[in-house]
């Protein structure tokens, strides 16, 4: 794909009068927004993109009195954080979520409308990272196997940052291909973790073979590392009541053990041994690695090689390392956000991020590199804990809905399977059946919009007009025409009402939906060259961060970027020194 280059010059701009200002913030940072041109201070020599899969904003501010005092708390003591960030998209898929961070693009712009879809012409299912044409250096491709961003319709940062400066690099890293491939864009590199050999490979798209560093960090093999090692609680009181009113960190989260959690993997209970009835590492093992602290703890490793075989911020042209770590979702996934399990993950997380953020301090110098953490999407408490707790909730299985579709439409057309399936959030129709009986494909979607209307789990249903339109519109049909390609997407896109989990799995928690437990994530930052201290209350969008970076590179926001800079408090003259460790 060919990009577009412009070169805007943003730089950002600085007064002394600004920095005294600065100096006497309240605890409460102002919703300042970013200066605009003139005298700046340099560029940071290496931007640190962070995404925590998976993990809504409330389970960061639940635990941040169990936080070390350098991981979380780097962000929330000493740097600017957003209590109120959220995605604009309905459909809060990993996929979308990370298409959305450095291109600014919504899926309407970006074609990224969820992890997988069915194409609405061919029927054919699509992969949103799948090139045929590519295939992992090293290792087994599967079909559709995310190998390069071909599928991405937008530019990003990094694209915009490698046309002015071609020198620069942009690194991406995650335990998922879409992790790693999306935030990199098209000018980017990718490198992505092997679930069936505990590497890390990048694909064809991007180089014919892996460069030395990457091939000494495979043949060292340190996923082996983790081979029969326990994942313990990390704090004692795990087996306390929940709820009580006392100093036990777990007190807070729901015990382990329960029947709707997954019991697959490594199982539902602590200590779980990785590869336990396994004689020698192999696939199985490895793939579990990512459900639990230990993928995080390896794509950290990785992450702290590609800065050193790299040489990523060692001179005055700017990188970028995004670093897209996937066990917390895996995690939620299998466990649900409320778990003792998913709690304890966090507060290890914490610990890794603390380990990673002093490194960098060594390796690039803290006052040299600007550091941004968000997540993808939120979580869903499970249905089952949610309804113990006297809340409306319970599992849909999407069968039901085009069952329910079919019978309100065979009542009025005859019968018929005028539903064929289902794709991301949307009703795919029998385009033939339609047309073979007559009718006007917007007749039957506008009939099939009232069916599912009177479906008692159903919010909103959307027919291709309305998401087309841009009129002004309720909050859900704007999130959703956000969300909605006309390409891609099928054409009548159905909500569910809140509290509702959609899918065929029996256990476990998912995301997915429009609603405050999917789109509010942590948007963190932190780099006291370029970024004040303090909460910012005022409502942003994940979206904003894009043309945010751009503005502290001095580069022209991309090309289809939906959102504006950040309000980000102006950065004190001095750098706050870091707390010792506790």
């Amino acid at each position: 794909m060919k990009l577009t280059r412009r070169a805007l010059p943003a730089l950002l701009s600085l007064s002394a009068l600004s920095l005294l200002c600065a100096c006497a913030a309240a605890p409460t940072a102002p919703s300042t927004p970013l200066p605009g041109p003139g005298s700046s201070p340099a560029k940071p020599k290496l931007i640190v993109f962070v995404v925590i899969d998976g993990l809504p904003m409330r389970q960061v501010l639940d635990n941040r009195d169990l936080f070390e005092p350098d991981g979380f708390r780097r962000f929330l003591d000493r740097g600017t954080w957003f209590s109120e960030a959220h995605y604009g998209h309905a459909h809060t898929v990993t996929a979308a979520g990370h298409a959305v961070m450095l291109s600014g693009a919504y899926p309407q712009r970006s074609g990224i409308i969820s992890n997988e879809w069915v194409d609405p012409q061919t029927r054919k299912p699509v992969y949103n990272t799948m090139d045929a044409d590519y295939q992992y250096i090293g290792h087994k491709t599967a079909a559709l196997a995310g190998t390069s961003p071909r599928m991405l319709l937008a530019e990003t940062v990094g694209d915009v940052l490698r046309g002015n400066e071609p020198a620069s690099k942009m690194i991406g890293i995650s335990g998922k291909d879409r992790g790693a491939i999306l935030p990199a864009g098209h000018k980017g590199t990718a490198y992505m973790y092997m679930s069936e050999t505990g590497q890390f490979a990048s694909s064809t798209y991007y180089m014919p073979a892996h460069p030395q560093w990457v091939q000494a960090f495979n043949a060292a093999r340190p996923a082996d590392a983790f081979f029969h090692k326990a994942w313990a609680p990390l704090l004692p009181g795990w087996n306390c009541p929940q709820a009580i009113a006392s100093n036990c960190a777990y007190a807070r989260s729901v015990p382990d053990g329960q029947t709707w959690q997954s019991s697959g993997g490594n199982g539902n209970t602590l200590p779980a041994v990785l590869g336990a009835p396994l004689d020698k590492p192999g696939p199985a093992f490895y793939g579990n690695i990512l459900a639990s602290p230990f993928g995080d703890e390896l794509t950290l490793a990785f992450a702290r090689a590609a800065i050193e075989g790299e040489a990523l911020g060692a001179d005055d042209r700017p990188d970028i390392l995004s670093v897209s770590l996937s066990s917390h979702d895996y995690v939620n996934h299998a466990f649900g956000p409320e778990s003792r399990l998913s709690q304890d993950h966090l507060l290890r997380l914490d610990r890794h991020l603390q380990a990673f953020f002093r490194d960098l301090d060594a390796k690039v110098g803290k006052n040299n590199y600007l550091l941004m953490l968000t997540a993808d999407h939120g979580f869903a408490d499970t249905p089952e804990w949610a309804a113990s707790q006297g809340r409306d909730a319970k599992r849909i299985p999407g069968s039901d809905l085009v069952k329910f579709a079919n019978a309100g439409l065979g009542k009025q057309f005859g019968d018929g399977r005028w539903v064929t399936e289902l794709s991301a959030m949307g009703l795919l129709f029998d385009e033939a059946l339609i047309s073979s009986r007559g009718l006007k494909r917007e007749q039957v979607y506008a009939a099939a919009k009232l069916v599912m209307l009177q479906h008692p789990e159903v919010a909103a249903v959307y027919t291709p007009d309305e998401l087309a339109a841009n009129t002004p519109a309720p909050a859900l049909l704007q999130q959703m025409r956000k969300s909605w390609h006309a390409e891609r997407a099928a054409p009548v896109q159905v909500i569910m009402k809140e509290g509702r989990l959609f899918g065929s799995r029996p256990v476990g928690s998912s995301h997915g939906t429009p609603y405050r437990y999917d789109t509010h994530v942590p948007l963190l930052s932190w780099g006291p060259a370029w970024v004040g201290a303090g909460e910012v209350k005022t409502p942003v969008e994940i979206a904003d961060v894009a043309p945010t970076l751009s503005r502290v590179l001095g580069l022209r926001a991309p090309a289809q970027s939906q959102g504006k800079p950040l309000p980000l408090p102006l950065p004190l003259p001095l750098p706050l020194p870091l707390p010792l460790s506790r």
